[in-house]
Order: C-alpha cells, then sequence, then structure tokens
C-alpha cells in the first residue's frame, strides 16, 4: 500500500474520531486491528479485534463534549506510519476524583499506525 493511501486512511480516521463518527472510524480498521495506549510509559489499555475496539470508542466519545486530533506531522517507516499528534478535549461529565465536566485538556503525543490489506491493523497511541 502506498503513502498516499495510508496517509488517507490515517485523516479518514482522525476525521471522524473529531466528528464522533464511531462507524467512519472502524470503516478503515482491519478486523483484527488492535489497539494500545501508552501513558507516562504505562501500558494503559489494550484492545483485540474491531468490536473491543469500536466499544472503547463508544464509552470514550460519551466522555467528551469536544474533542480534537490534530495531524501535526507524519512520517513513514517502512509498513508503519508515525503520527505527532496534538490532542483537546472538553469532559462531558465530572471524572471521580478527577476534573469536572467542562474541564478542557490538551496534550501532545504520538500514535503509530499499521496497515495490513489496506486497512489500519495497529493503533498505538503514547502520550
Amino acid at each position: 500500500m502506498d503513502e498516499p493511501h495510508r496517509r488517507q486512511l490515517i485523516e479518514h480516521y482522525l476525521h471522524a474520531y473529531n466528528h464522533f463518527d464511531i462507524d467512519a472510524m472502524l470503516a478503515v480498521l482491519a478486523h483484527n486491528v488492535r489497539f494500545e495506549n501508552h501513558s507516562d510509559g504505562q501500558l494503559t489499555m489494550v484492545t483485540e479485534g474491531i468490536d473491543a475496539f469500536g466499544e472503547l470508542a463508544r464509552q470514550s466519545a460519551q466522555m467528551f463534549r469536544e474533542r480534537e486530533q490534530q495531524l501535526l506531522q507524519l512520517t513513514f517507516k517502512d509498513d508503519v506510519a508515525l503520527a505527532s499528534i496534538g490532542w483537546r478535549g472538553v469532559l462531558a461529565q465530572d471524572i471521580p476524583d478527577g476534573p469536572s465536566a467542562g474541564t478542557e485538556l490538551a496534550l501532545q503525543g504520538r500514535s503509530e499506525f499499521a496497515f495490513e490489506g489496506g486497512r489500519i491493523v495497529r493503533i498505538i497511541d503514547r502520550s
């Protein structure tokens, strides 16, 4: 798969994420997609398969009134795309022992996307 097609898949995924369109996010993922989230060097979440990813995506979407991932930089190495991502979100609900609804959060991180069969097969988010 060439770089323009891989870039298009990533941009579609991010656009769908930003618009809370879970079905459109899932449309570019392989059925055996693996998702990992790492925060401060610790693995905090793993899903295996599109159903588990979809469930996590639906739960996560409910936590935010607004959210946006902005693609800051994208480089390709072999069959992997490495993205620098700017993220911001506004909480829709209070987090127990944490920030309250309406709080705006922002961070920068990196995402790694791997591809198989014309779809995204792995996403690793690091912040």
